[in-house]
């Protein structure tokens, strides 16, 4: 049943992205929107039907339950709605898929269409809508049929879209575990991810980071905590983080300057039952404007995940972080503007320092970074680790295959702090790790489960593996100082043989009848070199 559901879901968003091919939008950057937009309309009007049917046996029973629920007085729905769960938007009959469906041969259907999404938007503005970190709501529908310039084409436009979604119900797929939505998720996201030539370019973390991320710093029942992320893209680190501790557990809080990941991290949290958070994502710039504040200082968190980015022009504003208030969370001091090359400035170190700021006592986090950080001997990079060294903040590093990220050829890191870590620290070496795989035109190193567990386990039970894994202390890591690479803590070992000494003899022997063989051919190629150029002649 899962499988069937999984194809028929594919296949919705398959036929959605066809019918935007035929009008004239495939690839075209509104592509997005509306793939998105309508499968949540599909997805709010079927969640809705089947909430209701948990909560009213009536309606469940009902041979066409929609004229069951339409049959109730005002009073008797509005009762019936503040049943529903918070993670379930609220609809009026005449938002029903089916309404439309029936309706759909009116003059100006794509009009009505509109209207109606919108009108959904507007009546759950107040759950659903994403803040910028000016105030403002970024609501959940735009006007789909206005991204068709023909205005005489967005009837028919919007007629194929209201026939594919009334094809078949979600109903069913809402007893599923998360990891379906997951998958579908994916699959609907998965064409406005690529870096390289692709239609949505937004850095997108592998599941195998984020796994191995949420599993380490999450460990044991954990309840009544706040998860951030200051640079959340779509939300996969964040997703992995709150399955790991239960998604009744936590509540989530973001920022991310892109108005496109925002809107997928709302779509995200809305799959994956995490509602009862969109209040707190937030689309603008972490770096100058932080949002999530209590009182007059920043908010600090429980667990803070991220994979920010690594380069970033933000020469315009750079002069605007160096601020007396600024000065304690970029303790270790911001990327000069270079002459050229603007877009090369590493915006991550400013990132790192924010997260280091926001961590509660006791907090953990994970960050995401370019391996030459863990070792670099000066500037900011150094003073960040020295700084988590002495305030003994660092639980371990993972430094990770290269090409674990498709779109990128930069070896990456991962950093793993925990505030009341003040034992040993946990470096692992899976550089040499995983299968190099195709990917479009990009090479990607793909870790096997079994991989992603041995990671897990080495780190989670500082496990010391030869050429894979050391624990050291603090003191350790400041005379190396402040290197975070496991290689340079590995020992070096000297294989030691018991021979005779015969056969001590015997391999000298050997060695010395190599050594005049490679002489004697070096000889003879000096000598035919020589005779060569003897039978020159210059001009």
């Amino acid at each position: 049943m899962v499988i069937d559901f999984e194809s028929k879901t594919k296949q919705l968003i398959d036929s959605l992205k066809a019918i935007c091919a035929n009008y004239g939008l495939g690839n075209d950057g509104n592509e997005f929107k509306i793939i998105t937009q309508v499968f949540l309309y599909k997805f709010l009007n079927d969640k809705f039907a089947y909430a209701l049917k948990n909560a009213d046996e009536r309606i469940a029973k009902a041979t066409d339950w929609e004229e069951a629920y339409q049959a109730l007085s005002n009073d008797d729905k509005e009762m019936l709605n503040l049943q529903l769960g918070a993670d379930t938007a609220i609809l009026q009959t005449q938002h029903f898929i089916s309404s439309l469906f029936k309706r759909q041969n009116e003059a100006d259907f794509a009009k009505l269409f509109d209207d109606t999404l919108r009108d959904i938007a507007i009546t759950n503005n107040e759950i659903f809508a994403v803040k910028t970190d000016g105030g403002s709501k970024i609501t959940l529908f735009d006007r789909v049929s206005e991204f068709i310039t023909d205005t005489s084409k967005r009837d028919a436009f919007c007629k194929a879209i209201i026939n594919k979604v009334a094809e078949f119900s979600f109903e069913q797929i809402f007893t599923q575990k998360y990891d379906f939505f997951a998958t579908i998720f994916e699959y609907l996201i998965k064409d406005y991810n690529k870096d390289s030539g692709g239609k949505y370019a937004e850095y997108y973390t592998p599941h195998a980071v984020a796994k191995i991320m949420a599993a380490i710093l999450v460990r044991g029942e954990v309840k009544n905590v706040t998860c951030y992320d200051p640079s959340a893209g779509s939300g996969t680190l964040l997703m992995n983080i709150a399955h790991a501790i239960g998604e009744e557990r936590c509540s989530i809080y973001s920022q991310d300057i892109s108005q496109k990941s925002s809107s997928l991290l709302r779509l995200n949290l809305i799959l994956n039952n995490l509602v009862h958070s969109i209040p707190n994502i937030i689309q603008g710039n972490t770096i100058l404007h932080p949002y999530h504040t209590e009182g007059e200082k920043l908010r600090r968190f429980d667990y803070i995940v991220s994979n920010p980015p690594f380069k970033m022009d933000f020469s315009d504003f750079r002069d605007d972080l160096a601020t007396k208030a600024n000065h304690e969370r970029f303790f270790a001091g911001l990327p000069n503007v270079p002459k050229k090359d603007f877009d090369k400035m590493a915006i991550y170190l400013l990132f790192i320092q924010h997260i280091m700021y926001s961590l509660k006592e006791g907090g953990k986090a994970a960050i995401v970074v370019p391996t030459g950080f863990i070792t670099a001997q000066s500037g900011i990079d150094k003073k960040i680790r020295e700084k988590m060294i002495e305030e003994r903040m660092l639980s371990g590093v993972v430094s990770m295959p290269s090409n674990i990220f498709a779109t990128t050829g930069t070896n990456v890191s991962i950093l793993f702090l925990d505030k009341s870590n003040r034992d040993t620290v946990v470096l692992v070496d899976a550089s040499k790790l995983g299968t190099k795989i195709k990917e479009d035109k990009n090479q990607k190193t793909v870790l096997s489960f079994a991989e992603e567990d041995q990671i897990i386990e080495t780190f989670n039970t500082k496990k010391v593996v030869d050429d894979f894994s050391v624990v050291v202390s603090y003191d350790a890591i400041k005379e190396k100082n402040y290197s975070f690479s496991a290689g340079q803590y590995f020992d070096v070992k000297i294989e030691y043989t018991d021979i005779t000494v015969e056969e001590f003899n015997t391999k000298m022997k050997e060695y010395s009848k190599n050594l005049e063989s490679m002489f004697s051919e070096s000889k003879i190629l000096e000598a035919e070199i020589k005779k060569s150029l003897s039978g020159l002649k210059y001009e």
